[in-house]
């Protein structure tokens, strides 16, 4: 690519003529790249110093490029970083006009500037106090006028950050630390800020800082290219916005990849997310080199004062054992001398389990060492090296560095084929905090904390390393992932009988907290399809363990107390099954003693009669708070319009509501009020209070009340309530979708709504069902982020299932009234 080049001095000189070359740079249909942003540098660049030759500057002046524009990285809407550097010796009134000259132009075209105006002493001074600014001097270039007097300056600052180094990097990794607390790890975020997430620009600006004071120095391989790549996407997200941002939104990423070439927005998340792991673990290996070397040099005074001033001779490397060939040197795992990794295919894994059991990092160049030297395992693998993998995976979170060290020299992916396709695929659901490949470690470092309570912890570990792996792949990817999952396993060296549990457990890891939270646990139809799907109790509790390590590992959002006493429920009904005991006949259930009790209150008064029971349900994580769990028992005589009366009434009480059953209680003559026996509906609700505080059962009632005799009108109070949050306008939600589960039940039809949470979803529902004239036996509703799963058992008014015709029909019905 090459630089327009103006037509005469004026027209370079001219803010007119400047802008007329810079749009047609930009529109210059090459992709985004060094090319352009080095032509872009150069033409403002010229551009600057025709300003400042036109100018006539005073002696002793000069015009520097500081920060991104000092490495000529210019994006199409990057600021200008400049300094007008002067001895001292010209009057400050022709500085001072000089400077005006040069900044308003810039102005006029409306791009964004960072300027100042410093002698040399000032800058010093002013690096000294502002680590900020000595960082965007390490970059100083000079673009107009004395240009010995900017390069001296570099050379200056150059040489004092080297002499402070020991004092102001620490500094800096405090900068980066804090940096990465507040905008997160760029590798793992679905709308990531490319400059100041961990693992972006700014990192990569602070490497080059590191290797400027001669401490340390960054690992090499694809630090450049990584660089490069994400330059790249901020020059795309600039022209595809036309404004100065970093952060690639949801909303950008189609254009930003299209802009760049790429396939889709997918395919630009891995690309940018690998560029992001590559800065992370070249940091992580850098700062640790960083401490190690300011630790020893801290030491070395205490030294020399023993000896009297003498630095004597040098101190022995220890090396202290952990495998066989693994050793603990200068607190990494490191290859012991006599190490031979071509004749060891089981060392990487040896040495990876060592690192993580001791809590140690592996070292780089042991890392790199291996995957250039190591030959590659036999498949199926032998027992050491399948022992070596589970018990990396069971040391826990110190396997998480470890495992990363691996990823980085492409050892993952050689050691299990698979790998690659889920390697930093993004997860487009806001409930996932991580991507593919990182949830999948993740949930083995949960698994590695439940061990004690299966019968087999290494197919535990194992299953959740590979219970996602089929996501590289189309279609439903539990069913991808059984196949893959089995494949591997049998690689990984185990035996056809423990092959076939991996398998199940990754085909049916969903199972239990889908059925838990969207089925009716008292049907037995519902226990018995999971005790078939499951075959035995081993797997059954591998399943139970990994059910609850996958949803810890994938955000506080997915676990509960609720969810976890509910899939504990079944669990237990389940085991039952599978152990030959006979399940209690629902219909033959009679109502609990407080059911009762609210029943004939309700027989005699005629009115609703409400119970609120605080559950006393808290996250299992005390750093994420959760909703407050309430039992609500309604009991009331049985009338049209019930169920979207309580659920809307609910919805207008910031409710959540989890599961709903309802049933008709027979209460006989003795305790019926009347002179025979009555019926009465009861309804259990399990509910969530949305800002933690309970609701007041007489408010509750008021409004039910009002609710049933139509002087309440809950949808337009919904409405007013929907109008008031404005951040729900303009996001086009997927149409909702309603299917007929296919005998599911043997007592009641179920339908299955999916659709976008909204406050009165159930309320919606319940007026469609109340218009189709069917009866709801319960409701179950699950809801992960923007996404609503409510379950519904419905049968005709007599109690029997609707033909299947008939359920086609509602569920099409169902479908309609809610878009």
């Amino acid at each position: 690519m090459t630089t327009p080049e103006p037509q005469d001095a004026t027209e370079a000189q001219g803010p007119g003529g400047y802008a007329a070359a810079r749009l047609r740079l930009l529109q210059e249909r090459a992709p985004s790249g060094p090319d352009r942003r080095t032509a872009l540098a150069a033409l403002t660049d010229d551009w600057l110093a025709a300003l400042f030759a036109a100018a006539a500057p005073p002696k002793g002046v000069a015009l520097v490029a500081v920060g991104g524009y000092g490495r000529a990285e210019l994006s199409p809407r990057s600021d200008l970083d400049l300094l007008l550097l002067h001895d001292g010796t010209a009057p400050q009134e022709a500085v001072a006009a000089l400077a005006d000259r040069l900044w308003y132009p810039v102005w006029d075209l409306g791009i964004a500037l960072d300027h100042s105006v410093r002698t040399p002493a000032q800058a010093r001074a002013t690096a000294a106090d502002d680590l900020k600014v000595q960082l965007g001097l390490l970059d100083a270039r000079p673009l107009a006028g004395d240009t010995a007097l900017a390069g001296a300056l570099r050379s200056t600052v150059l040489a004092d950050w080297r002499n402070q180094a020991v004092r102001r990097l620490p500094e800096l990794a405090e900068l980066c630390r804090d940096r990465a607390e507040r905008s997160g790890e760029l590798r793992f975020l679905l709308e990531p800020d490319l400059k100041e997430a961990r693992g972006g620009l700014r990192d990569v600006q602070a490497l080059r800082a590191v290797a400027a004071s001669w401490l340390a120095d960054a690992p090499r391989d694809g630090l450049d290219t990584a660089r490069r790549r994400l330059l790249d996407a901020r020059d795309a997200l600039h022209l595809a916005t036309g404004r100065a941002t970093d952060r690639l939104a949801l909303q950008e990423q189609d254009a930003v990849a299209k802009e760049l070439g790429l396939l889709d927005a997918d395919t630009l998340l891995r690309e940018v997310y690998e560029a992001a792991g590559t800065v992370t673990y070249a940091s992580d290996v850098t700062w640790r080199e960083v401490g190690r070397v300011l630790k020893a040099r801290s030491a070395r005074p205490r030294f020399r004062g023993l000896l009297g001033g003498r630095t004597g001779p040098k101190a022995p490397v220890e090396r202290t054992p952990l495998a066989d060939g693994v050793v603990e040197m200068d607190g990494e795992a490191v290859l012991a001398l006599t190490t031979r990794p071509e004749r060891d295919p089981a060392l990487p894994l040896r040495a990876a389990a060592a690192a993580a059991q001791h809590g140690l990092p592996l070292s780089p160049h042991a890392v790199r060492h291996l995957a250039a030297t190591a030959k590659p395992l036999p498949v199926p693998w032998p027992a050491e090296a399948r022992e070596a993998l589970v018990t990396l995976l069971g040391a826990g979170a110190t396997a998480v560095p470890v495992w990363e060290a691996l990823e980085a020299e492409g050892l993952v992916t050689r050691l299990l084929p698979d790998w690659e396709r889920v390697r930093h695929r993004p997860q487009r659901n806001p409930v996932h905090t991580w991507t593919v490949d990182r949830h999948l470690v993740e949930t083995a470092v949960r698994a590695a904390s439940l061990t004690r309570r299966v019968g087999r912890p290494d197919l535990l570990l194992v299953a959740a390393l590979l219970h996602d792996i089929g996501k590289g792949w189309p279609g439903d990817h539990s069913v991808a992932g059984e196949t893959i999952a089995r494949d591997l396993a049998a690689r990984i060296g185990f035996d056809r009988t423990d092959t076939a549990t991996v398998a199940t457990v990754v085909r049916h890891h969903l199972l239990l907290v889908d059925t838990a939270t969207r089925r009716d646990l008292d049907d037995p139809a519902t226990v018995e399809s999971v005790a078939a799907a499951v075959g035995t109790v081993g797997t059954l509790e591998l399943l139970h363990a990994l059910t609850e390590a996958d949803a810890l590992a994938t955000g506080p959002a997915a676990w509960s107390a609720w969810r976890a006493s509910l899939v504990a429920d079944l669990v237990k009904r389940v085991t039952g099954v599978l152990a030959g005991e006979p399940l209690p006949d629902p219909e033959a259930a009679a109502p609990s003693a407080e059911q009762e009790r609210l029943a004939v209150e309700a027989l005699r008064t005629g009115e609703p009669v409400l119970a609120l029971h605080a559950q006393g349900e808290q996250p299992l994580d005390p750093d994420e708070p959760e909703p407050v769990g309430v039992e609500l028992l309604i009991a009331l005589p049985d009338q049209p319009g019930v169920l979207p009366a309580v659920a809307g009434v609910l919805a207008l009480h910031r409710l959540t509501v989890r599961a709903a059953d309802l049933r008709a209680v027979e209460l006989p003559a003795a305790l019926s009020p009347g002179p025979g026996p009555g019926s009465v509906l009861v309804l259990d609700w399990r509910v969530a209070a949305e800002y933690g505080s309970l609701p007041q059962g007489h408010r509750l009632r008021a409004d039910l009340l009002r609710a049933l005799d139509g002087s309440l009108d809950i949808p337009a109070r919904l409405a007013e309530r929907e109008a008031a949050y404005p951040r729900r306008r303009g996001v086009q939600a997927p149409p909702p979708r309603v299917t007929v589960a296919p005998a599911e039940s043997r007592l009641a039809t179920v339908l299955e709504v999916r659709a976008q949470d909204a406050p009165g979803l159930l309320h919606r529902i319940g007026r469609a069902l109340e218009g189709a004239a069917v009866r709801v036996r319960s409701a179950h509703v699950s809801t992960l982020g923007a996404n609503a799963v409510d379950t519904l058992y419905v049968t005709r008014p007599d109690g029997s299932l609707l033909p299947d015709e008939e359920a086609v029909d509602l569920a099409r019905a169902l479908e309609e009234a809610l878009r």
